[in-house]
């Protein structure tokens, strides 16, 4: 089956800098909570996974957090844009010996244990894997060999991602298989019924 690592990236969660899209319709102190949600159910998701885990952090390692226990390792992620952020964590990890490599954020709350084994599994099959999320970009990617070109050349953030990471699969003549669509959360029209109560607390009288 060959060594699996997932690579989480995560951001510090702060007042002001998580979900700031979020935020601008329910509040920075909302938008925050929002997302401590989304860090526990991507702790929560990911800890039963039987493979090597590296949670990658925008600002500082966390210290006594929700990922220091249940075999994490930690890091920091590189500078440069998210491509040449997730490029730096596989190209390294592919330099310690991983042979299938998967790659998801915490913004993602539909994302389940059952689909990220579906994704490693995939990779004993395919060149590739990818999620795609409702907003045109992915909620995951994965491989097992380093492909460059997936994380150059993208307009990060738009509705293009998604469909030209798969045109690099095609130009490259790789095969890939694509998880179930799901919705990462980036507005206040993409959050669930998990998330009410959070608004309710916050809402101002």
């Amino acid at each position: 089956m060959g060594k699996a690592l997932l690579i989480i990236f995560v951001k510090n969660p702060a007042l002001g800098k998580a979900k700031t899209r979020l935020a601008a319709t329910v509040g920075e102190e909302a938008a925050l909570a929002i997302y401590k949600r989304l860090l526990e159910r991507t702790n929560s998701i990911t800890q039963p996974l039987p493979v090597d885990k590296t949670v990658f952090y925008d600002q500082a390692l966390g210290e006594n957090d929700l990922w220091s226990e249940g075999g994490f390792s930690k890091a920091l992620q590189t500078n440069g844009d998210l491509g040449e952020k997730m490029l730096a964590a596989v190209q390294s990890a592919f330099q310690q010996g991983y042979e299938r490599i998967c790659v998801i954020g915490s913004d993602c709350y539909d994302l389940t244990t059952d689909i990220l084994e579906q994704a490693f599994s995939a990779l004993e099959k395919h060149d590739a894997v990818i999620g795609e999320a409702v907003d045109g970009g992915y909620y995951l990617i994965g491989m097992n060999r380093l492909m460059t070109d997936v994380f150059q050349n993208k307009k990060w953030s738009t509705e293009e991602v998604f469909p030209s990471t798969i045109q690099d699969f095609k130009n490259k003549g790789l095969s890939y298989f694509e998880l179930p669509v799901l919705n990462d959360v980036d507005t206040e029209e993409d959050l669930g019924d998990w998330a009410q109560d959070i608004l309710k607390e916050h809402i101002k009288e």
